[in-house]
């Protein structure tokens, strides 16, 4: 399976596939349509949605101002707890820990437990080049495993396939992971579930290793919590031996009382549902027997571009986020184009803000993302951290265009703009000195009045891409000042006259 993106084209040109693919657009159409409606349902009940909302914002900002402080705490918490903690700056350097862990088990194979930042450093990639497989154990994640597919959704990952697509897929693939399908499976969810669980047992009961993500982290005791909805996360955190779980640095919150309100906020943004039907929490080790959970736990804290964007004022806001995937569900440019075409494992809204920063503006890919938007503002409407999306694209448009600072190695550099963006750049730059000088301005206007009837339909050049899909607006007769100056003077004769 191919999870990196890497060598995906820019996003118009990808979506430019996925809007003629009828089967993606039904069911894209009818998955982000069920959910959002019940979503905008389960959110309703809570007369205090608004207050919880903001109590969610004020804690994350809170914590990523003290971001060093609670990440030492939460590392003290894990050790004094039998954790053993180790820090990973990017994506290379937590795949070598991650798979020298295993190695040291003797295993050759893992299971996995749902987790966006595994998929965001392509663990599953760097294992497979060490001798180890990596076996997903999320239900959409194994569809998309079995189909050497890429997830579409943070949510449900295999969102782009229908039930029949997955029948086949199941029926096809099964057999060379593990345990087949059964024959004569038909498309039923019963069906295809029961096959799922048959498939996934032997390898829970045979797994000595696991690997997971976590939902969040609560500095003050040490403890991890995933929040999931099959079961399948509790068997891979209670019966391995080792677990090792990689998570992003700002999955973090002080305090159990901090946690309280994420658990009010996260399951009903994203399936909808009151409270998630499993919630674990796990701190440290167990190294009596007496209990489930496992014997070594190792947590892998994962910078990879996330100070780099803390270290941006308006673009920091992205940290926020809980991955619930409420902005995706509203989005229309999601909706139409699917998740493939940002380029990303985070896709939509959110991975239009949160991509450019973890890996910079430089590729085609990360370049165009930021313009993967109306700005029509639903997305932050939904959003239970309150990240204000469209302020973070404005933003990142113009980072795109002017270039920018960001850090490197501990320094800051400052990057030329992005390719394609420096005829953006130039006609940006004359349109700021137009502006700022009123009688250039003036004559301007003029000038475009007295030849508007020889002004094209379609722009030239490079401007034709924007007006292949739009009307030029007419040019007034008259520019707006010489209108306002004349009713003006108009208004003041009609008063004298009286």
């Amino acid at each position: 399976m191919s999870g990196t993106f890497v060598g995906m084209p820019a996003f118009p040109e990808a979506a430019r596939d996925a809007v003629r693919d009828p089967v993606l657009r039904g069911n894209l159409r009818k998955a982000t349509r069920t959910i959002r409606d019940k979503r905008a349902q389960a959110v309703s009940e809570l007369a205090d949605w608004a207050e919880l909302r903001e109590a969610g914002k004020q804690i994350k900002d809170h914590t990523l101002a003290h971001l060093d402080h609670y990440l030492v705490q939460l590392e003290a918490a894990v050790t004094a707890a039998g954790g053993t903690v180790h820090w990973a700056v990017d994506a290379e350097e937590a795949n070598r820990i991650v798979a020298r862990l295993v190695r040291e088990t003797g295993e050759t194979e893992v299971v996995k437990v749902k987790s966006m930042a595994t998929q965001e450093i392509g663990l599953n990639e760097a294992l497979e080049a060490e001798g180890i497989s990596a076996y997903e154990t999320d239900l959409a994640e194994l569809i998309v495993q079995l189909g050497k597919d890429r997830p579409s959704h943070i949510l449900v990952p295999a969102i782009h396939r229908n039930r029949g697509e997955i029948r086949d897929i199941f029926r096809r693939e099964m057999g060379e992971w593990g345990r087949p399908a059964p024959e004569g499976l038909s498309d039923t969810p019963a069906e295809l579930a029961e096959a799922a669980r048959v498939h996934l047992r032997e390898k829970f009961l045979r797994a000595k290793v696991a690997v997971s993500g976590a939902n969040f982290m609560v500095a003050e005791t040490g403890t991890l919590v995933v929040v999931e909805s099959e079961g399948n996360g509790r068997m891979c955190l209670t019966l391995p031996d080792t677990l090792i779980s990689v998570v992003g640095i700002e999955k973090i919150v002080p305090t159990w009382r901090d946690l309280e309100v994420f658990l009010q906020t996260l399951p009903r943004s994203s399936t909808a549902e009151r409270m998630n039907p499993y919630t674990s929490m796990w701190t440290g080790t167990d190294n009596t027997g007496a209990a489930d959970g496992p014997r070594n736990f190792h947590l892998v804290l994962l910078d990879n571009g996330r100070t780099d964007t803390l270290a941006d004022d308006v673009g920091r806001q992205a940290l926020r986020c809980i991955r619930c995937s409420a902005c995706l569900n509203v989005c229309p440019v999601y909706e139409r184009a699917g998740g493939h075409a940002y380029g990303s494992v985070y896709p939509g809204p959110i991975g239009a803000i949160l991509s450019p920063q973890l890996r910079g503006t430089q590729s085609d890919i990360d370049a165009s993302l930021p313009f993967a938007s109306t700005l029509c503002g639903a997305c932050y409407e939904v959003c239970p951290v309150a990240i204000d999306i469209p302020e973070v694209l404005v933003h990142l448009r113009e980072r795109v265009a002017q270039g920018g600072e960001v850090t490197r190695d501990g320094v800051r550099v400052t990057l030329p703009p992005a390719r394609g963006h420096i005829a953006e750049r130039t006609a940006m730059r004359a349109a700021r000195w137009a502006f700022g000088h009123p009688a250039v301005l003036r004559a301007g206007q003029r000038l475009a009045s007295l030849t508007r009837r020889i002004h094209p339909r379609t722009l030239p050049g490079p401007g034709r891409a924007w007006s292949a899909t739009r009307d030029l607006p007419r040019v007034p007769k008259r520019a707006f000042g010489d209108w306002w100056r004349l009713t003006r003077r108009r208004n003041s004769e009609g008063k004298d006259s009286t």
